[in-house]
């Protein structure tokens, strides 16, 4: 199976995407990161394929997956097939 590619939209101070953050630094999943408040660009790709500015949402593969607990969820039941930091 192929590693998908995650792409984590987010900024620092939402509580939900330092949850997500929190268990990818835990479980040291690579991700690219994507902060909204850094980069307007990134804020207006997110509105533009999801029809919402909410974070976190991960993209993998280019499908958008918004909610922190589902995210959660996904990285720690796919987390054999995922590529680490380390």
């Amino acid at each position: 199976m192929k590693t998908p590619l995650l792409e984590l939209y987010y900024f620092d101070s939402c509580p939900y995407c330092q949850r997500v953050l929190n268990i990818i630094n835990e479980l040291k999943i690579k991700v690219t990161y994507k902060d909204i408040h850094n980069d307007i660009n990134e804020m207006h790709k997110l509105y533009y394929v999801t029809g919402r500015k909410t974070v976190p949402c991960l993209f993998i593969n280019g499908d958008p997956m918004h909610e922190s607990l589902d995210i959660i969820n996904w990285l720690k039941a796919n987390l054999e097939t995922l590529e680490k930091t380390e």
